[in-house]
């Protein structure tokens, strides 16, 4: 049985004193066993600070992206070992935010997924389609294709080093969300793909739902045979709001 991930995405938001808030009410309010992973992925600025406040928990620190460069002349990139010796464990790659407002296209997401991995980053790679691509019935193809261009270019036992996560793009930051049906037709979809590289990648590779979830629909989504948690935006910044989502996952694993 796959544990259950939760990953808790800041974006561009949060400062000192609220990591340290949040921090504190994470500490105090989701146990320490009991199966699931939580990990926290704060803006670049904050990732030591994270690191040194949770390196007595279980709960790991990620970073939002990471450049598909080892080093060199790339003014504001940071590298998947500069990540590495900051204490991260994870990093978000192709995050539908990264494809749209800076065309990051399959190939460099692919890229970046690679480089993580060479460090022993755990990439969590985020797939996903728009409002206009599911009304046109081109969920299953976008989502393939994403996944596609990364197996493509790793090949299946580097890919099962990371962790994927299904965020329809209609329903980031817009209230709606996708039904657990609907999510799961799709979580479906992505391990059927998996599969036909190798049973045992499907097997074991976490597929995270990421999509206005909150804690009044994720024990529901969580309960789905191929939703192994979430990727939260949103309801990451309320604490509170955040443990009761971390608690529903600990609840189903």
């Amino acid at each position: 049985m796959r544990n259950k991930l939760v990953a808790a995405n800041w974006k561009m938001n949060g400062d000192f004193s609220a990591l340290a808030a949040w921090v504190a009410v994470m500490k105090e309010s989701v146990p320490e066993e009991g199966g699931a992973q939580v990990v926290f992925i704060p803006p670049y600025p904050y990732l030591r600070a994270a690191v040194d406040a949770l390196c007595r928990t279980q709960i790991g620190v990620g970073a939002q992206d990471v450049s598909a460069h080892v080093s060199g002349a790339f003014t504001g990139e940071v590298s998947a070992g500069m990540l590495l010796e900051c204490g991260c464990k994870y990093v978000l790659v192709g995050h539908s935010e990264r494809r749209s407002m800076w065309s990051e296209s399959d190939e460099i997401v692919a890229a970046k997924f690679e480089a993580a991995t060479k460090v022993g980053l755990i990439p969590i790679l985020c797939v996903g389609e728009c409002l206009e691509e599911r009304e046109l019935g081109l969920t299953e193809k976008v989502v393939v294709g994403q996944l596609n261009g990364v197996l493509d270019r790793v090949g299946p036992t580097i890919f099962g080093a990371g962790v994927v996560a299904y965020e329809p793009i209609w329903a980031i930051g817009t209230g709606l969300t996708a039904t657990p049906q609907q999510a799961q037709e799709v979580h479906g979809v992505i391990r059927s793909r998996l599969a036909a590289c190798d049973d045992g990648l499907s097997e074991k590779t976490q597929i995270l739902y990421g999509g206005s979830v909150k804690a009044g629909n994720a024990t529901e989504l969580f309960s789905m045979p191929d939703i192994d948690g979430g990727l939260v935006g949103g309801a990451s910044l309320d604490a509170g709001e955040f443990a009761k989502i971390a608690n529903a996952a600990l609840s189903r694993s």
